[in-house]
């Protein structure tokens, strides 16, 4: 009789944590509609204000044009074909920078981060050659690289390169002493140090330099296409104030920000899967 009270009770348990679990699981359903909702709505609420503004004059529409000006703007550039090859040079100088930039910073912050040795010598010189303003580094670049890609994607690979680098380094600093301690009992070569100990360990805070990198190069292509490009969104942006086409300058600044949008949602859903235990 016992054993069939304690069955039943058992079974009474399962059943209200089970029911337990679909709730939670529908506030959590419910909790992500909302947001996404909220998302929606409020930039959509604010083309609307900023619409009925402009068509009331309240604004002056010739630093802010209506957003259907806007949008005729974008559709005349994008049947032209300007605004798909002025994406498609920035997007090439945007990954390729990047990519020159982050890979060699990565190494180096793994290197830093492992070896005290290389730490000294190479600290001092991080620090005094970080703070100089990257884009004050542009002339001496154009007259090295010339006005063409490489010089665009130099400027951001440097730019990319000491965010990556830092970020990496600390990541690997900061790691738990004990790590190092059974890497080094159990005899770990140099690569096991690097692959199976710095690198892992120090993922989340890769994440974090690879996302800020990012960001410093769509800032840098910008201001790397103002001079000496015939094409790509900044070069757009320049050609924009030249000839007062504020419209066509807003597109490029719109299309800039889904860019960046874009680039955060893509090396997020990379950390997520490399490192799916931060996101838990």
């Amino acid at each position: 009789m016992i054993r069939l009270n304690s069955t039943n009770v058992l079974k009474k348990s399962n059943a209200n944590t089970n029911v337990k679990s679909k709730k939670d699981k529908k506030l959590k359903d419910e909790a992500k509609s909302n947001k996404f909702i909220q998302q929606i709505v409020s930039p959509i609420a604010i083309l609307i204000i900023w619409e009925i503004l402009a068509d009331l004059k309240l604004i002056d529409t010739r630093f802010f044009p209506a957003p259907s000006m806007i949008f005729h703007s974008f559709i005349n550039l994008l049947t032209t074909g300007i605004l798909l090859n002025d994406l498609s040079v920035s997007l090439f100088r945007i990954i390729g920078g990047f990519i020159v930039g982050a890979v060699p910073g990565l190494i180096i912050g793994l290197t830093m981060g492992l070896f005290p040795i290389i730490r000294n010598i190479l600290d001092p010189i991080v620090a005094a050659t970080y703070p100089i303003p990257k884009l004050a580094l542009m002339p001496l670049i154009m007259i090295i690289f010339g006005l063409n890609d490489l010089e665009k994607i130099v400027v951001i690979a440097i730019g990319t390169f000491f965010i990556v680098l830092m970020n990496t380094a600390a990541g690997v600093i900061n790691l738990d002493k004990i790590y190092m301690d059974v890497a080094r009992n159990y005899g770990a070569s140099k690569k096991d140090y690097y692959l199976t100990v710095a690198l892992p360990g120090a993922l989340p805070m890769i994440f974090t330099g690879l996302k800020l990198g990012m960001g410093m190069a769509l800032l840098l292509i910008v201001a790397a296409e103002m001079n000496g490009a015939s094409s790509g969104i900044g070069y757009r942006i320049w050609e924009s104030y030249n000839i007062f086409d504020i419209p066509a300058m807003f597109v490029s600044f719109i299309i800039m920000s889904i860019l960046g949008y874009v680039f955060t949602i893509i090396l997020d859903l990379i950390e997520k899967l490399i490192i799916p235990w931060k996101h838990s």
